[in-house]
């Protein structure tokens, strides 16, 4: 009897089986699967990438500590997502841009992208993405001044705000609009953009080392391999059967593929859980509507790189995607559907609406 009274019965919704998966753990493996990205950057480009990188991955975590100490909740900077969209952040901005500005695009993340709209899980949009719209909204000229490899061995760790891009040796990315927009392939090698010796951001220059991490993350289980493989797949696709300027079919596909943060973008950003679906068919479709709107900015569009964009404008989507992509429920059969809507329709109509 006295052991009957110890007992405590515990009521809870599912799922009721523990895993020692949390959020941290899916967050460690992202950082580490970034880490072969960083050191590339860090290769070509100097310590200042990983200095800024440093920075935006704390200045994340402090305006989430910060926002939640002030609002009193729980903090939460022990989950490392902050650190994750700090270093995304940094990945795709380029590495001449001012510190503080790289702030500025933190805040918004952390505070308005994150936070406002309820803290991890209940943002519309993936915050490192938002955050670099509003930057390019904002502050265009840096934010569209690339360094082109080699630039960090004589540039100096800290900048003013003019000397950031007046200073570097900077080119064009090799998707940028004078030749894809022309049809003309880029003047670097598929060799050196699959290796990442080119100009751009941070994070998006060497092909071979994200897609290292991008297996790293599916070996892993914390990403599944539709969302990518879709997205890839679809603007190698529509690239190789539409290419510009009467060039070699495949060769202008590699070009596309390999550049503009294609693989950042599919493995590290649309796989997002907060902000991608979460049905097999919608992750199919998720993937497929980012790869379109992708080849379609890069075509049509004044911005020649619309991996970002195309993410952002799917994430919008996702929510229609998750209410027509809902798989059937077990032992529903097409005329128990059609009866539901039957009465469904019956009551709708009996209310007067």
């Amino acid at each position: 009897m006295s052991d009957e009274k110890t007992l405590r019965l515990k009521v809870a919704s599912s799922p009721h089986v523990a895993s020692p998966i949390d959020t941290r753990n899916l967050m460690r493996d992202v950082i580490i699967a970034l880490v072969p990205a960083l050191v590339m950057a860090i290769v070509f480009f100097g310590f200042r990438a990983l200095i800024s990188t440093v920075i935006s991955a704390a200045a994340c975590v402090f305006f989430e500590w910060a926002y939640r100490k002030i609002m009193k909740k729980t903090s939460t900077i022990g989950d490392l997502s902050a650190v994750i969209t700090g270093i995304l952040l940094a990945f795709v901005c380029p590495v001449t841009l001012p510190y503080w500005v790289l702030i500025i695009g933190d805040f918004f993340a952390i505070v308005v992208v994150k936070q406002l709209f309820g803290g991890l899980g209940k943002n519309f949009l993936n915050p490192a993405l938002g955050a670099r719209a509003f930057l390019m909204l904002c502050y265009p000229v840096p934010m569209t001044t690339w360094a082109l490899p080699g630039w960090g061995n004589s540039a100096p760790l800290t900048m003013s705000v003019g000397q950031a891009y007046i200073d570097a040796a900077t080119g064009a990315t090799p998707l940028s609009a004078d030749f894809m927009h022309n049809g003309l392939l880029p003047n670097v090698s598929l060799g050196d953009m699959f290796v990442g010796n080119i100009g751009g951001t941070i994070g998006e220059i060497s092909a071979l080392m994200l897609l290292i991490g991008g297996i790293y993350l599916i070996a892993r289980g914390v990403i599944r391999i539709r969302i990518p493989a879709a997205f890839i797949a679809t603007v190698a696709v529509l690239t190789l059967i539409f290419p510009l300027g009467g060039n070699n079919n495949f060769q202008w596909m590699l070009y596309e593929v390999l550049g503009g943060g294609l693989f950042l973008g599919a493995f590290f950003m649309a796989t997002d859980y907060v902000t991608s679906p979460v049905t097999k068919r919608g992750e199919l479709i998720y993937g497929i509507g980012c790869g379109l709107l992708t080849v379609f900015i890069r075509y049509f569009g004044g911005y020649p790189e619309g991996v970002s964009y195309a993410i952002l404008l799917m994430n919008i989507c996702v929510w229609l995607i998750d209410k027509y992509a809902k798989p059937n429920r077990y032992g529903v059969t097409a005329e128990m559907r059609k009866a539901e809507k039957e009465q469904a329709k019956a009551a709708k109509g009996g209310d007067g609406k």
